[in-house]
């Protein structure tokens, strides 16, 4: 009987180990404005071939399109204006360009315009599978998300010129 209890937590333990080395299939992502002020959740869930961004924001420019980006870096200091969330994510091309419409693009981070609507908030739901949450070369988890003033044009190096960064969320 000591034995089959032993054997037991054994097994229990060995799972506990393999179920804590396993990374999570999703991550989330508290956005802040440039006050420093909470404003939004994305919700980040790992698909068969990329990851499903579910996004609300509020305190945006009510009634715009809006550029939205993965940066390489997971620090939103409202300080710097959120430029600590460094340049777009290019994931594993380090020459790619920015933009879905340029000739060497896109950007693993790059994602679409969101419409903010009237009530000035962004409600989204994105799928991107140039990324992965914790896939080496293309792991997003410990980036930013980062929400843009203008839309992005998807061409124009280096960044589609989404002005003025307005919003950031560090994945985690």
């Amino acid at each position: 009987m000591v034995r089959s209890f032993a054997a037991l937590f054994l097994a229990a333990g060995l799972a506990g180990a393999a179920a804590a080395q396993q990374p999570s299939l999703t991550a989330t992502a508290d956005f802040i404005g440039q006050d420093g002020k909470e404003t939004g959740r994305a919700t980040l869930t790992v698909g068969a071939k990329g990851v499903l961004l579910e996004v609300e924001v509020s305190g945006l420019p009510e009634e715009t399109w809006v550029a939205f980006h993965v940066h390489e870096v997971g620090n939103c200091d409202p300080a710097e204006s959120f430029k600590s969330a460094g340049s777009h994510f290019a994931g594993e091309d380090e020459n790619a360009e920015h933009g879905f419409l340029a000739a060497n693009g896109p950007h693993a981070g790059d994602l679409p315009n969101q419409y903010v609507g009237p009530d000035g908030v962004l409600r989204a739901q994105v799928f991107n599978s140039f990324v992965s949450l914790d896939e080496p070369g293309t792991a997003i988890r410990g980036r930013a998300l980062v929400i843009h003033r203008n839309s992005d044009d998807n061409r124009s190096q280096p960044d589609g010129g989404g002005g003025e960064r307005l919003a950031c969320a560090v994945i985690r």
